[in-house]
């Protein structure tokens, strides 16, 4: 039951995200310009992760710090799926084109965004019911 709560949850993710970045696209280059428009959207995708996540954790019934992490490694993974198959092929970019999302050292952070999402069902049961201790939560 864990992993199809976590799949629905992932999948608020992907059109929360996708919705963001289209106003990246449509608002925020002109504006600013590619890598600033990512930077930003990128903290505002952030905080809406760490909300979504917050909001449906007690849904997820985690019990333990491993659940947690296992549930955070299978949001990155479908991030990263979904990420490569809409870039590579709904939207014809180049595999360079899909890593230098990637590449810190040019400023993008999309790398972070995967270990937020392998962190978020932890932080969010922090910030929701408080503190873990010795791999179990404490409610």
């Amino acid at each position: 039951m864990i992993l199809l709560r976590s799949i629905a949850i992932w999948l608020i993710f992907i059109v929360i995200e996708s919705i963001n970045g289209t106003i990246r696209t449509l608002w925020l280059v002109p504006l600013l310009g590619d890598l600033r428009a990512h930077q930003i959207s990128f903290v505002t995708g952030s905080l809406l992760i760490l909300t979504i996540a917050t909001i449906f954790v007690r849904w997820l019934k985690i019990s333990s710090l491993s659940q947690s992490i296992g549930v955070g490694v299978l949001w990155m993974l479908l991030t990263l799926v979904f990420e490569v198959v809409l870039g590579r092929f709904a939207f014809g970019y180049s595999w360079a084109q899909i890593a230098a999302d990637y590449n810190l050292f040019q400023g993008r952070l999309m790398s972070l965004g995967l270990v937020l999402l392998v962190l978020a069902p932890l932080i969010a049961t922090k910030i929701r019911d408080g503190s873990i201790v010795g791999g179990t939560y404490q409610r």
